[in-house]
């Protein structure tokens, strides 16, 4: 019964949204305002993704992994991480600054909260003529200067900022201090946690007066601050090749940018695979039958699915994550 699966997005809306999910990438978020984020894969509970089509149509990908198992997410996932999915799957459209912040690993998230860390990566998808984002503090920064910089309100001259343009790639283990900046959108590939410690919020006020809340003291273990990864990622520019770009112990990301059919084969990786389409549309064949997946949608292909063929509408560039 498993088959490459679609599902319903969920929109959030945000104080620091704008309206790129809509126009950029053709998604319906209702009467939102200013719609931050678009949730296109998730197993949190409470913000379960549903899928959208064929004969599994209403059930949410956490009925779908515990029906399922390893069918559905990979023995070796399946061991690893039994009923909850493990990754969160986003795009986010940041009008304002976003709030530095970091997150837990999964030591300490394990510890305080009984869930996973969060590791993540940022594909830029849109940026504005000036625009970048906050990854990492400078070189040297001690942790006696973050705690007087956090005293002072001035936490954001420590931070090394990056300007961004569409293709850019940043990795962000967990404990790494970041911002989005104001005029970027990405897609996020994460783990499957929903746990945030903001530092600072550029100190803005709201209506009351007052600003929103902090969480500095959980924040000051959670922070590394010998972090030597390099997290703007360097890679190959190919046309018809899966190029890889994160290797990490949570998740792979490849990106593939093809103008025609791909044969794409997955018996050795124990593992489902997630397709980001991040520009143009392609036909996913799988046992003869087809779905069309176009720019800014996300599927799901079961690991039971160990073949299908891309066959392209022209050029189109997609993100291919699985767990490795």
């Amino acid at each position: 019964m498993l088959y490459p699966l679609k599902f319903r997005p969920l929109f959030f809306e945000k104080i620091w949204g704008g309206h790129k999910i809509e126009k950029l990438l053709g998604k319906n978020i209702g009467k939102l305002a200013n719609c931050g984020e678009s949730w296109e894969l998730s197993g949190i509970s409470g913000k379960e993704s549903e899928v959208s089509d064929g004969i599994l149509a209403e059930n949410t990908l956490s009925e779908l992994v515990e029906i399922y198992m390893g069918d559905m997410v990979g023995e070796k996932v399946f061991d690893r991480y039994g009923n909850d999915f493990p990754l969160l799957v986003k795009f986010i459209d940041a009008q304002d600054d976003l709030s530095v912040q970091v997150h837990p690993d999964d030591e300490l998230a394990a510890l305080r909260h009984g869930t996973n860390g969060k590791t993540e990566m940022w594909y830029v998808v849109d940026a504005d003529a000036g625009s970048g984002l906050y990854v990492g503090f400078k070189e040297g920064v001690t942790k006696q200067q973050y705690l007087q910089t956090v005293a002072d309100g001035t936490v954001d001259s420590l931070l090394v900022f990056y300007p961004a343009k569409p293709g850019d790639v940043f990795f962000i283990p967990a404990g790494t201090v970041h911002a989005l900046g104001k005029g970027v959108m990405v897609a996020e590939i994460q783990q499957s946690s929903d746990v945030t410690y903001r530092i600072f919020d550029w100190n803005r006020v709201g209506s009351d007066g007052k600003g929103r809340q902090l969480h500095t003291l959980e924040a000051e273990d959670a922070l590394h601050f010998d972090d030597k990864t390099a997290y703007k990622v360097d890679y190959e520019k190919a046309l018809n090749k899966t190029v890889p770009v994160i290797n990490c112990n949570q998740f792979n990301v490849n990106v593939i940018e093809f103008d025609k059919t791909l044969e794409k084969v997955y018996a050795k990786i124990d593992s489902f695979v997630i397709y980001v389409c991040l520009e143009g549309s392609a036909n996913v064949v799988y046992e003869g039958e087809a779905q069309r997946l176009t720019k800014g949608e996300v599927m799901l292909v079961p690991a039971i699915a160990t073949e299908l063929a891309m066959v392209p509408e022209g050029r189109t560039k997609m993100l291919e994550v699985y767990i490795g």
